[in-house]
């Protein structure tokens, strides 16, 4: 497994990581943009308060959101909170504390790494590029489950479907399996559509079906 801190700000072929700011102090956040920037990220945006940053993120789409805990407006921890619960990107929190409740309360809020201030050069690079594997993670598994659900659903569909045949035109399971099959095959649909279909059909609309598959 390669070294997510290998390349950091993406390589040449690929388009730069792109990183929003949210720190209240200047010199903070002009430090951190010069350091960003020399190795290789594109700050697209940056804010000094936290009642910005969603509207900040979701306008710009980064890559990852750097916010400091305490800002006027909202704190880092609710802005990552809401940027979480949109799935927008990746949260790096800076605190000035290092207390366990805080970064308990940090993780439940979504962000992904967090580094406690002053903080050296050295330890951005990898925090950045360990909330980026995170939230990448974090992506795939939610579209693994998104996938998990949508074959459930569709199998249900299909169970469903093959329920109608075989009680309104006394197909057997297989029979009622396969003539939803090979319509999908026919037609270029999924099953779960043809099931979906056969399901919103009246008990005549059905017994056609039967007619139309004996002319066939």
């Amino acid at each position: 497994m390669s070294d997510p801190s290998a390349q950091p700000g993406g390589t040449e072929s690929s388009n730069p990581v792109r990183i929003v700011l949210a720190e209240d102090e200047a010199i903070i956040r002009l430090d951190l943009r010069e350091t960003l920037e020399e190795e290789g990220y594109l700050v697209v945006g940056e804010t000094s308060r936290g009642d910005q940053v969603l509207d900040l993120v979701r306008e710009l789409r980064p890559d990852v959101a750097i916010l400091d805990v305490k800002m006027p407006g909202t704190d880092g921890i609710t802005a990552a909170s809401q940027i979480r619960d949109e799935r927008l990107c990746a949260v790096l929190l800076l605190t000035a504390f290092s207390q366990r409740d805080l970064i308990a309360r940090a993780a439940d809020a979504g962000a992904l790494a967090y580094l406690v201030k002053p903080f050296e050069r050295a330890e951005l690079v990898p925090a950045v590029e360990v909330a980026l594997v995170r939230f990448q993670e974090l992506v795939e598994l939610n579209h693994q489950v998104q996938q998990a659900e949508a074959m459930l659903e569709a199998r249900k569909a299909i169970d469903r479907a093959k329920g109608r045949l075989m009680d309104i035109n006394s197909m057997s399971e297989a029979d009622a399996y396969s003539h939803i099959q090979h319509r999908a095959m026919s037609e270029r649909r999924s099953m779960a559509d043809v099931a979906a279909e056969i399901i919103e059909m009246s008990a005549d609309q059905l017994r056609a079906l039967s007619g139309d598959r004996a002319d066939g």
